[in-house]
């Protein structure tokens, strides 16, 4: 018996001993890992920004201006999703139809090089006035985010519309520019 309870002990010794050390292991890389997370930039970030765009000349719609709220996260320090919502309304070169829409997307930031990113949305866009249909919204484009907030972009924003809706334009596109401020979560 007495055989037994040394080796009972011993055994009991040694994997409390193993198992302090574990978790101290364990906490160390734990605190190693979030750190090097929040130094990679990973984390929440909730954007501001106005834009303002021209279309090309064949197009019916003119300009357009609009402001937006931006939620991105960042998987990586160079990978982020991005979920967007705000207003946009376009202006038409003769005035016959201003259409005018909450835009919703989703989209892929893709940091290059440091700060600077590319960037790919797709979404819809909802119509305001009666009987308005939804847009389908695609954009590619590119910028650049400072670490004090400051992010400035430019792309390239294609509408589809549909044709049943009272503020049908045909299929164009604008290029745009956005300046916002993100806070960090």
């Amino acid at each position: 018996m007495k055989t037994i309870t040394k080796i009972f002990a011993t055994s009991f010794a040694a994997l409390a001993l193993f198992t302090t050390t574990n978790l101290k292991a364990q906490t160390t890389e734990t605190m190693t890992t979030t750190s090097t997370m929040m130094d990679s930039g990973m984390g929440f970030k909730v954007g501001v920004g106005i834009n303002g765009g021209l279309f090309r000349d064949k197009s019916p719609m003119d300009y357009s201006y609009g402001a937006d709220l931006k939620l991105q996260w960042d998987l990586t320090k160079d990978v982020a999703v991005t979920a967007s919502g705000g207003y946009t309304k376009l202006m038409s070169r003769n005035n016959t139809v201003d259409p005018d829409f909450i835009a919703a997307k989703g989209g892929v930031k893709v940091f290059a090089i440091k700060r600077m990113y590319l960037a790919t949305e797709a979404g819809a866009g909802f119509g305001i006035q009666d009987g308005a249909k939804t847009n389908f919204i695609y954009s590619g484009g590119f910028g650049y985010e400072w670490n004090n907030g400051l992010d400035i972009g430019v792309r390239y924003e294609g509408y589809v519309n549909d044709s049943a809706s009272t503020t049908y334009f045909r299929q164009t596109g604008q290029y745009a520019l956005r300046i916002g401020y993100n806070f960090k979560l």
